[in-house]
């Protein structure tokens, strides 16, 4: 008799963002636990995020798209830099599901995770109640699962899925 071999773990490509981001995103993975692979994004300014993970997984640093203060030129360089850094990343680690509750370092890996076949899931920040980020109206034509955490933004924005709160 032949064994089956052990269920390959879905590799999840999680973006980390500063402060009230990162917080609900390892929030969720806390409800994962073990049962995914995890490559995880954080932002090249984000001196504080790395050190809250606490689910193994390789640690990759992006250069945030832009910044509040980037000028014009700036956000430009800053744009293009993050694209070519996340395009390298996802043709080197090409995983199953783009996972992140709001960062704008989180566009250009999902456009690129699905150009790849990825999954994209963005979980919109439990701060947008009544509107979405810039971020979310962006992956909100990209996700393949969109959520919000407040009833009154899913009535807003109807293909959205309601799902509770994180925190």
């Amino acid at each position: 008799m032949t064994q089956a071999a052990p269920a390959r773990r879905p590799h999840l490509l999680v973006v980390l963002g500063e402060g009230g981001h990162t917080a609900q995103t390892l929030h969720l993975l806390q409800l994962l636990g073990s049962s995914c692979t995890y490559t995880y994004v954080v932002s090249r300014s984000d001196e504080i995020s790395a050190n809250k993970i606490t689910l193994p997984g390789e640690i990759v640093r992006l250069t945030r798209p832009r910044a509040k203060d980037d000028s014009y030129p700036q956000a430009a360089w800053h744009l293009a830099v993050s694209i070519v850094e996340a395009a390298w990343l996802l043709l080197r680690c090409r995983p199953d599901a783009v996972v992140g509750c709001g960062p704008a370092v989180q566009v250009p890996p999902s456009v690129f995770g699905k150009l790849l076949g990825a999954k994209i899931i963005f979980i919109e920040s439990a701060s947008r109640i009544t509107e979405l980020s810039l971020t979310g109206k962006i992956m909100l034509r990209l996700a393949d699962q969109f959520f919000v955490q407040w009833e009154s933004l899913q009535r807003r924005y109807p293909q959205t899925i309601y799902a509770g709160r994180l925190l």
